[in-house]
């Protein structure tokens, strides 16, 4: 049995969380959706920031989002959509960057993560 989900400071952050994990969800499904052997070939991911209402595609190799996954704290976000407040950048790419939720927020992305 899951831990009932931490609570994010103020309806905004709530939002905001709520807002990654259906991103991540998505991504996911698209992962999901890959014929085997595509592992390496690049693919449209939709950016999992906070921002409401983003619509910005990333592209990385499910190889590639199997191992920010592997993380339930990390994100693929597009360059410049990274909140400093609530999370770390880990790694940055041409086109991408990977963060690391922090505190709170790091609880509720590790809460939310589908992979459990």
């Amino acid at each position: 049995m899951r831990a009932t989900i931490p609570v994010v400071k103020g309806e905004i952050d709530e939002r905001a969380a709520a807002n990654e994990a259906v991103f991540r969800s998505v991504n996911e499904a698209i992962e999901r959706g890959q014929w085997p052997g595509e592992e390496s070939r690049d693919t449209s991911f939709r950016c999992e920031c906070a921002q409401l209402g983003c619509t910005v595609i990333v592209r990385l190799s499910v190889n590639e989002y199997e191992r920010v996954r592997a993380h339930p704290r990390r994100f693929i976000v597009a360059v410049g959509h990274e909140q400093p407040e609530i999370e770390t950048v880990v790694e940055r790419r041409d086109d991408y960057l990977v963060v690391e939720k922090r505190d709170e927020a790091g609880a509720v992305a590790e809460h939310t993560d589908p992979r459990g």
